[in-house]
C-alpha cells in the first residue's frame, strides 16, 4: 500500500525581527510512504504484506504458524494465468492432476482440496463439475498447507485455498483490456474498469468481463469460458464498509479424458495431440455467485464482520473416452461414455468479532464467531459402452453417433453444517505470541435417490476441533513457529453394531521459521507430520468396517517470495513429501502415489530499467519433479522450462510474448489407470498478449 504525504512549510523573517511576518506557503514534493496491504494489485510484487487464509483477520505471514503461499496479481499477469489450476500449478508444494480447464484436481501434502474460499467464505468443489473460477475477477490467491479446521470444521486435510476477489478500491476511473492468442488457436479477451460512483468517492464500483474460446493441444479438445463480474463498495461511515459482488461464469468445453496405457500398464509415447474423444463430446455449466459483507471497525482496534455467499451451479455433459487398454498396434476395442446433469446450490454465512483485550498485563486478541453452510446437490446420470476398434495413431470416430439415453433416477443430497469457534492470541512479551482455539461443529448429510425409500444419513454432533500455535520473534525480521491443527470428515461406513464410524481426522504438527530479508525477500522453512486417522478398514469375511486405518504424511519445504532488488522478482520452493499407510492390508506402502517425493518450482521476472533494453522484462518458470504413479501406472519425473518477455510499448501499453515448454519436453503430467486419465504434458506453445491500461 502506498500513500502520499505532503508537507507544507511557512517561511518567516529573521528571528531578530520584533514579529515574524508569515510569507506565502510552499509545498515540498510528495513523499511516498509504503506499508503492508492486503490487496496485491498495483504493488508490483511477488509477495503480499498481509494474508487471511486460515484466519479471520488479515495479518502478516509471520503471524500465521503454518506454511503459506501467495500468488499475487503481478504473478498472475506475469505468468499469463487465467484459471485457478494454471496458477497453483506453479505454487510450491501443490500438485495439479490436470484435466480440462476448470476440471483439474488440486492436491497438497497427499490430499485433494475439497473446498475453495471466496473472501474467506467456503464453497465445496468437485473437479468433475468444472466449477473452479476464472482468475479475471481475482486480486490474488492464498494457500495454507495442512489441516485448517478451526473456521470450517469438516474438510480435507490438504489445507485451504482462499481467493481474494477484486475490490472496488479506486476512486479515479481506470482499468485495462488484454487480448491474448496462442499457437493452439485459442483466443481470449479480458476487460476491467472501475472508479467512484459519487462525488466524494464513498461509493465505488468495478466491472470485469472475460471471454475465451478455441482449441487445446489435444485433437477435438476445446475450452471456452465467459465471465461477468461486478462489485460495489460503500463506505457507510468512516468506520463501516459494505461490499457486494456478483459473478456469472459459463464454461463451454469439448472434454477429453486422457489416453489409455498398454495392458502391461506401460505408457504410450505417441504424438501429444492424440485423443480418445468423440466428435459429440460436450460439457456445459453455469456458476452464479453473490458475495456480500458488512464490516464495522471500533475504536481501539476491534471489529465486527458479517459476510454471506450464495452460489448456484448447474450444467450437463456427455463425453466418451477409451474403455480398454491399448493393444500393441495402438488400437482400443471399447469406448465408454457418461452423461450427467447436475444442480448445486450453496449458502455460507459467517459472523465474527475481533476483540483486543489486556489480561494481567498481557496484550491479547480474541476472535469469536459462528458460521453456517447449507448445500443441496441433485444429479442424474446415464452411461454405457461402444465396442469396436479405434486407432490412437489415426483417430477416426466419424461413424460413431451420440448415444440415445434416458437418465436414471435423480439423487439428491443435502448437507447442513454449523459451528461456533474462538481463537485467542496472547502476548506475554512483545516477541512471543501464544495461540489457542477450538471449534464446536454440527454436521448432517442426507442423501436420497428418487423412487427409493432408503435415506442415507451421516451425522457428527458436537465435534470438537482444537487449534494451538506459538510464534517467537528471535529478531525484528525472523520468527520461529510451531502449530498443531486438526480437521474432520464424517464417513458413512458401518461398524459391527450397525453404527456409523466416527469421523476421520487429519492431525498435523508443524514447526518452522519465517523471515523478511532487508532486500524485500520473504523466506520460510518448515517440517511437518500429518496423520489421517479413523480411516475405514474392512473387517475380513464380513460387510463391516472398523475406524482403525491410519495414513502418515511427513516432509519438509523451503520457500522464497518477493524481490531480490527493485527489479528482480522471485518466487519458488522445494518440497519433500513422503506418504505411507501405517496399518491395514496396505501397511508400509505409499499412500499418495501421485505425489512426487521431490518437487521444485521457481519463477523469476527481471525488469530492465536502463540501457538499450530499457522497458523490457524477462522471466520464466521452472518445474522439476521426481516420478509418480497411479494404480500401477508409472510416470517418470520431468523438468519443464517456460520463458516470457514483456515490452512496455508506452506508458499504458504492454506486449507479452511467452513460450511454454521451451525445449518441447515429452512427458506425462498425470497418470490414472489403464483406460483413462493419462495426460500428456503440453508441448511447446507460443502465447502473445497485448494489454492497454487507461
Amino acid at each position: 500500500m502506498k500513500r502520499e504525504l505532503r508537507v507544507i512549510l511557512m517561511a518567516s523573517t529573521a528571528l531578530s525581527a520584533p514579529m515574524a511576518v508569515a510569507q506565502e506557503p510552499f509545498e515540498l514534493e510528495a513523499i511516498t510512504v509504503e506499508g503492508a496491504s492486503y490487496e496485491t494489485e498495483g504493488t508490483d510484487s511477488y509477495k503480499s504484506g498481509l494474508i487471511s487464509v486460515g484466519e479471520k483477520a488479515a495479518m502478516t505471514p509471520r503471524e500465521v504458524p503454518q506454511s503459506t503461499t501467495v500468488i499475487t496479481r503481478k504473478q498472475i499477469e506475469d505468468g499469463g494465468y487465467t484459471s485457478l489450476e494454471t496458477a497453483v500449478a506453479d505454487a510450491p508444494g501443490l500438485i495439479v492432476l490436470n484435466n480440462d480447464e476448470g476440471r483439474s484436481s488440486l492436491f497438497s501434502r497427499g490430499f485433494e482440496f475439497d473446498y475453495l474460499y471466496y473472501d474467506g467464505l467456503p464453497a465445496p468443489v468437485s473437479s468433475i463439475y468444472g466449477t473452479q473460477p476464472d482468475l479475471a475477477m481475482m486480486d490474488h490467491i492464498e494457500v495454507l498447507k495442512g489441516p485448517s479446521g478451526l473456521f470450517i470444521g469438516t474438510g480435507s486435510p490438504a489445507g485451504s485455498i482462499n481467493m481474494r476477489l477484486k475490490q472496488a478500491n479506486r476512486t479515479d476511473p481506470g482499468g485495462y483490456v488484454t487480448s491474448t492468442v496462442d499457437s493452439n488457436g485459442r483466443g481470449r479477451v479480458e476487460a476491467d474498469y472501475g472508479g467512484a460512483l459519487n462525488k466524494d468517492g464513498t461509493l465505488r464500483g468495478r466491472a470485469v468481463l472475460a471471454y475465451a474460446d478455441g482449441d487445446g493441444f489435444v485433437d477435438k479438445q476445446e475450452n471456452g469460458v465467459k465471465l461477468g463480474y461486478a462489485t460495489l463498495a460503500w463506505d457507510i461511515a468512516p468506520t463501516t464498509t459494505a461490499t457486494l459482488s456478483f459473478s456469472r461464469m459459463e464454461r463451454d468445453i469439448a472434454p477429453y479424458n486422457g489416453l489409455p496405457t498398454y495392458a502391461d500398464r506401460s505408457l504410450i509415447w505417441i504424438d501429444p495431440s492424440a485423443t480418445t474423444a468423440a466428435d459429440w463430446n460436450r460439457f456445459d455449466n453455469e456458476v452464479t455467485d453473490v458475495v456480500a459483507a458488512v464490516e464495522h471497525r471500533f475504536d481501539g482496534g476491534g471489529r465486527l464482520k458479517f459476510s454471506a455467499r450464495k452460489s448456484w451451479q448447474s450444467g450437463d455433459f456427455l463425453y466418451a473416452w477409451a474403455g480398454s487398454a491399448a493393444a500393441a498396434d495402438n488400437t482400443v476395442s471399447r469406448l465408454e461414455w457418461l452423461a450427467r446433469e447436475f444442480d448445486h446450490n450453496n449458502l455460507a454465512l459467517d459472523l465474527h468479532a475481533e476483540l483486543p483485550f489486556v489480561l494481567g498485563g498481557w496484550d491479547g486478541i480474541a476472535i469469536v464467531g459462528a458460521d453456517l453452510q447449507h448445500n443441496t446437490s441433485t444429479y442424474r446420470s446415464a452411461g454405457g459402452v461402444f465396442n469396436g476398434s479405434w486407432d490412437l495413431d489415426n483417430w477416426d470416430v466419424s461413424g460413431l453417433g451420440a448415444p440415445t439415453y434416458t437418465y436414471g433416477p435423480a439423487t439428491r443430497t443435502e448437507t447442513d453444517s454449523k459451528g461456533l469457534y474462538t481463537q485467542i492470541r496472547l502476548k506475554p512479551v512483545e516477541e512471543l505470541t501464544l495461540l489457542g482455539g477450538a471449534r464446536l461443529s454440527w454436521h448432517e448429510l442426507t442423501s436420497r435417490t428418487a423412487g427409493s425409500s432408503t435415506v442415507s444419513t451421516v451425522e457428527a454432533n458436537g465435534q470438537v476441533t482444537p487449534y494451538a500455535g506459538v510464534t517467537y520473534d528471535i529478531s525484528p525480521t525472523t520468527t520461529l513457529y510451531a502449530s498443531y491443527t486438526e480437521i474432520f470428515q464424517p464417513q458413512s461406513n458401518l461398524d459391527a453394531a450397525g453404527n456409523v464410524l466416527k469421523p476421520m481426522e487429519g492431525r498435523q504438527f508443524e514447526i518452522g521459521a519465517k523471515a523478511s530479508l532487508a532486500n524485500g525477500l520473504d523466506v520460510s522453512g518448515a517440517i511437518f507430520q500429518l496423520d489421517h486417522v479413523n480411516r475405514a478398514l474392512a473387517v475380513p469375511a464380513t460387510t463391516y468396517f472398523e475406524a482403525q486405518g491410519k495414513v502418515r504424511v511427513k516432509g519438509a519445504e523451503i520457500e522464497v517470495a518477493g524481490e531480490i532488488n527493485d527489479n528482480l522478482h522471485l518466487s519458488g520452493g522445494y518440497t519433500y513429501t513422503f506418504t505411507e499407510y501405517l496399518n491395514g492390508p496396505s501397511s508400509g506402502t505409499i499412500f499418495s502415489t501421485f505425489t512426487p517425493r521431490h518437487l521444485f518450482k521457481l519463477s523469476l521476472e527481471y525488469d530492465v530499467t536502463e540501457g538499450r533494453l530499457e522497458g523490457w522484462s524477462f522471466g520464466g518458470h521452472l518445474t522439476a519433479m521426481t516420478g509418480f504413479s497411479s494404480r500401477g501406472v508409472e510416470a517418470p519425473g520431468y523438468s519443464v522450462l517456460d520463458l516470457a518477455a514483456k515490452k512496455k510499448l508506452n506508458e499504458t501499453t504492454d506486449l507479452r510474448i511467452a513460450v511454454s515448454n521451451v525445449f518441447d519436453k515429452d512427458y506425462y503430467s498425470r497418470v490414472g489407470a489403464t483406460t483413462v486419465f493419462n495426460f500428456r504434458g503440453e508441448p511447446r506453445t507460443l502465447d502473445i498478449s497485448l494489454t492497454k491500461r487507461f
